[in-house]
C-alpha cells in the first residue's frame, strides 16, 4: 500500500480511538434493542401503518420495511427524477414480502439557483438543518434500513451525516444519474465571459445557460453535487458504478430496484446483516479522499468530509488530505480541469474505473466493506441482459483522456491542496490552473462582497496584477455564500494578461477554474481571522508549489476590519439561522453547528 495513505489512515484511526470507540458504543447499543418495530406499543404500530395498504406486512416483524428519506422537489433538476423512485422501490419489495415507507422529506437546495442571491446565505446551513430532518424521519423507529434519496450539493452529505444517528440500521444511497450533455463547456465559459465584457447581451446569456441546463439529472460539470455521487461510490455507499447512469434509462430502473432489494435483506437478524457504522469507518473515509482528490474533485468536500467523519466519531482534519493531495495523482480530466463532462467520464468506464486505476497505484484501503458487498465488488460495472440487471467486471478507462490508463496520469499531485500562512489555512484548487499562474504576488483589492467585486470590474478598478480578497463571508459572518459571480470576472482578467488571485473565507464549490483561489480561510473575519487585517495596496503572496498564502507587508498596530453583516441576515428567511450563525464552527472544523 502507498507509504502516504497508509500512514495517514493508521494516524487518523490513532487519533480517532476514543471519539470512534463513544460512536460505535451508541451505534451497537441501539442495535442491541433488536427489530425497531418490536419496541412499539399496539398504538404505536397503528399509527405507523394507518396509511399502508401493506399494513400485515409491516406489521410482521419478519419482513422487512425500509425508511424512504427523499429529497424529491420538482424545481431542482437532480432530484425531480426522485418523483417515481419510492414506487419503484415499494414495488420491488412487495414482490418479495417487503415493504417500504416514506419516512420523510428533506429541502433540497440548488446553489445553481441562489448563487449570487440572499438564499446562498442559508445554503451550508441548510446542510446540518437537512442531517437533524434525516433523523427526525427515522425517529418513529419502524424501519430496519434506510434508503437515502439525494443527490446534491449539501443534501447527500446532510442525510448521511443525518443517518449516522441511527448507524445500526443498513443504509444506502440511491442516485438518479447525469443530465445528458447539452451544449459544451468551453462554449459556456465564453458566453459568460462576454456577457461580462458587454459583448453579448442577455437574451444571448440566458439562452446559453437554458441549452446547458436543459432536463432532469445531476449538472454535467464536475461541481459538488457529482463529487458527492463519485465519493460516495467510492465508499461503497451505493452499488457499484451506478452513480451516473442516466435518469430515464432501463438500467437506472434496475438499479433502484436492486438497491431496495438489498437493503432489505440485510437487516439486523440476517446473514446479511451490514449497519451503516461497518461501512463508514476511518479507512473507508480515507479511500473517499482519495477518489476526491484523484478526480480533482469539489473543494466543499474538504468541509462536508470532516463533518460527516466527525458525526461517525472520526477526526479527519485538512492535515490528512493535504498529505494526501501530495502522494495521490489527477487520474481525471473532466470539467473544469479539462473540457469534457461527466458523462464522458462515466462513459470511459466510470467510478470503477478510477477505483481500478486507483487499486492498481496501491492508493485504497483493501480492507473495507461496502453496503452491500466487499472491496473488489466496487470494481465491477451494471448492464442489461435479457432485461436482467448483470455485472461485469471493469476494464479499467476506455479513454486515457478522460480517465488516466493504467501507469498514466495528468498531473503527479492530488486536485485539492492545503495553504497555511500568516493570513490562516485554506484549501485551493490546483488540478485546473496552469503551472505558470499557480504563484501569485500582487497588491490586494479588499471587498467585503461579490457584488462590490462586480462594481469594481465594471468601473475598471481591476485592470491590473492584484489579489482579490473578499472577507466577512465566512460561515459566521453570512453563512459562507459560494461566491461565483467572482470567477468569470477574474478569469477576464487573467485573460487580459494580468496575475490574479482571490482569497476568501468564503467558497466556491468544484467551479473555481483556472483561477488560483485560495478559499474557505480560517480563521475567518468574524472570528478574528487575519484576513481582516488585509487593506488595499498591502502585497500578498500566494504560492501553490509551497502551500504559503501571507500578507507581506507590516500589519502592526492594525485593526481588524469590522462589518456588521448581521444586520443583513433577517429578510428572506436568513433571520431563522441566526444560532447556526452563532455557534458554527469553522470550515477546518467542518462548518457545522451540529458535529
Amino acid at each position: 500500500m502507498n507509504k502516504v495513505v497508509k500512514q495517514v489512515t493508521e494516524n487518523l484511526i490513532e487519533r480517532s480511538r476514543q471519539t470512534r470507540s463513544e460512536f460505535l458504543n451508541r451505534s451497537r447499543s441501539q442495535a442491541a434493542h433488536g427489530k425497531n418495530r418490536a419496541g412499539l406499543s399496539c398504538g404505536n404500530l397503528a399509527h405507523a401503518v394507518a396509511a399502508s395498504c401493506n399494513k400485515e406486512t409491516i406489521l410482521n416483524l419478519v419482513n422487512s420495511n425500509v425508511a424512504i428519506v427523499s429529497a424529491y422537489n420538482d424545481m431542482v433538476s437532480a432530484h425531480e427524477p426522485y418523483r417515481h423512485f419510492p414506487d419503484i422501490i415499494k414495488g420491488a419489495l412487495t414482490k418479495l414480502g417487503h415493504s417500504a415507507q416514506v419516512a420523510g422529506g428533506v429541502p433540497a437546495m440548488c446553489d445553481g439557483i441562489t448563487q449570487g442571491q440572499d438564499g446562498m446565505d442559508i445554503s451550508l446551513f441548510s446542510r446540518d438543518l437537512i442531517a437533524q430532518a434525516t433523523a427526525v424521519s427515522l425517529s418513529h423507529n419502524v424501519y430496519d434500513s434506510t434508503l437515502l434519496l439525494g443527490v446534491c450539493d449539501k443534501i447527500a452529505p446532510a442525510m448521511l451525516m443525518g443517518a449516522m444517528s441511527f448507524a445500526h440500521l443498513p443504509t444506502a444511497f440511491v442516485p438518479v444519474g447525469l443530465m445528458s450533455t447539452g451544449i459544451s463547456n468551453e462554449e459556456k465559459t465564453s458566453v459568460r465571459q462576454k456577457y461580462l465584457a458587454k459583448e453579448v447581451g442577455i437574451e444571448t446569456l440566458q439562452k446559453m445557460e437554458c441549452s446547458a441546463y436543459h432536463s432532469h439529472g445531476t449538472c454535467t460539470f464536475y461541481g459538488t453535487a457529482n463529487t458527492n455521487q463519485l465519493v460516495f461510490e467510492a465508499m461503497g455507499l451505493m452499488l457499484p458504478g451506478s452513480a451516473f447512469v442516466p435518469p430515464d434509462s432501463q438500467l437506472r430502473q434496475l438499479l433502484t430496484e436492486e438497491v431496495a432489494v438489498k437493503v432489505a435483506s440485510s437487516t439486523l437478524g440476517s446473514s446479511n446483516y451490514r449497519p451503516l457504522y461497518d461501512v463508514v469507518t476511518e479507512k473507508n473515509i480515507i479511500n473517499g479522499i482519495v477518489a476526491l482528490l484523484a478526480s480533482g474533485g469539489s473543494t466543499n468536500h474538504t468541509i462536508h468530509m470532516v463533518a460527516i467523519a466527525r458525526s461517525a466519531g472520526i477526526l479527519l482534519n485538512w492535515d490528512d488530505i493535504s498529505q494526501l493531495s501530495g502522494a495521490v495523482p489527477l487520474l481525471v480530466n473532466v470539467y473544469p480541469n479539462g473540457s469534457e463532462d461527466m458523462n464522458a467520464f462515466h462513459r470511459s468506464g466510470g467510478v470503477p474505473a478510477l477505483l481500478k486505476r486507483l487499486n492498481e497505484g496501491d492508493f485504497l484501503n483493501r480492507d473495507v466493506l461496502t453496503s452491500f458487498g466487499q472491496f473488489n465488488d466496487q470494481f465491477k460495472t451494471p448492464y442489461i441482459e435479457n432485461d436482467r440487471l448483470c455485472w461485469n467486471d471493469s476494464q479499467g478507462s476506455n479513454n486515457g483522456s478522460v480517465i488516466a490508463l493504467s501507469g498514466e496520469c495528468f498531473q503527479e499531485t492530488g486536485g485539492i491542496k492545503v495553504l497555511d500562512g500568516n493570513i490562516g489555512r485554506c484549501v485551493i484548487k490546483v488540478s485546473a490552473i496552469a503551472k505558470e499562474c499557480r504563484k501569485v504576488k500582487a497588491p490586494a483589492k479588499v471587498f467585503t462582497s461579490q457584488h462590490d467585486v462586480e462594481k469594481a470590474y465594471q468601473a475598471g478598478e481591476l485592470n491590473q496584477d492584484c489579489v482579490v480578497v473578499v472577507s466577512h463571508n465566512g460561515a459566521a459572518s453570512n453563512g459562507m455564500p459560494e461566491l461565483h459571480k467572482l470567477m468569470p470576472i477574474l478569469a477576464n482578467v487573467q485573460k487580459a494578461g494580468f496575475n490574479v488571485a482571490l482569497i476568501t473565507d468564503g467558497r466556491l464549490s468544484g467551479a473555481s477554474g483556472k483561477v488560483p483561489s485560495a478559499i474557505h480561510m480560517s480563521p475567518d473575519a468574524a472570528r478574528g481571522g487575519a484576513i481582516a487585517l488585509i487593506r488595499d495596496g498591502d502585497i500578498v503572496s500566494l504560492d501553490c508549489e509551497t502551500g504559503s498564502v501571507n500578507n507581506l507587508s507590516d500589519v502592526t498596530g492594525r485593526e481588524a476590519l469590522k462589518v456588521d453583516t448581521e444586520s443583513q441576515q433577517f429578510t428572506f428567511g436568513r433571520n431563522l439561522f441566526v444560532l447556526a450563525r452563532n455557534n458554527v464552527s469553522s470550515a477546518e472544523e467542518g462548518a457545522s453547528f451540529i458535529v
